[in-house]
C-alpha cells in the first residue's frame, strides 16, 4: 500500500480561481451545466461556483465530493470503486463525512495536497472529466 502524500499549505484563492476557471471551460466546451468548489487543507470551502442553470442539488454534492478528497487525500472515485465491489466496503455507507461518487480530487503541489476539487452536475464520469480539467491548469 503506497503511502498517501502529505498535507502542504492550503491553496491560494488565486490558485482556485485558476482551477475553476479551467474546470469551468470544459465544462462550458461540453455545454454541461455545473456546480464546482475548491476547498483547501482544512476541507474549508474557497470557492464555490455554479454555472448557470445548474442543478441546485448538485451545490451541496460538489462540496461535499471536495471534502471527502482533501480529508481522504485520494479521488471520491476510490471510494465509489469499493462500494460496487459490495462486501465489508458497504460499510463506508454508514461514514457521514464520505460521499463515495466520482468527481472529487485532491489538488496536489509539490506531492502534498493543498485542497481538493468537487464537481456536480452531469455523470460522475464527466464530472470528473471536468475536475481533471481543473487540475490541469496548475
Amino acid at each position: 500500500m503506497t503511502t498517501p502524500p502529505q498535507y502542504g499549505a492550503p491553496i491560494t484563492l488565486e490558485a482556485a480561481k485558476r482551477v475553476a476557471a479551467a474546470a469551468e471551460a470544459e465544462a462550458n466546451a461540453n455545454d454541461w451545466p455545473m456546480v464546482i468548489a475548491i476547498v483547501d487543507t482544512g476541507a474549508h470551502l474557497i470557492l464555490l461556483h455554479r454555472i448557470d442553470h445548474a442543478q441546485n442539488g448538485s451545490v451541496n454534492i460538489a462540496r461535499r465530493k471536495a471534502e471527502t478528497a482533501v480529508n481522504f487525500k485520494r479521488p471520491t472515485k476510490v471510494f465509489e470503486d469499493a462500494i460496487a465491489q459490495g462486501g465489508m466496503h458497504l460499510r463506508m455507507l454508514a461514514m457521514g463525512t464520505l460521499l463515495p461518487l466520482e468527481g472529487g480530487l485532491p489538488i496536489l503541489e509539490d506531492g502534498k495536497v493543498v485542497g481538493a476539487i468537487g464537481v456536480s452536475g452531469m455523470q460522475s464520469t464527466q464530472d470528473a472529466q471536468v475536475a481533471r480539467a481543473g487540475l490541469a491548469a496548475l
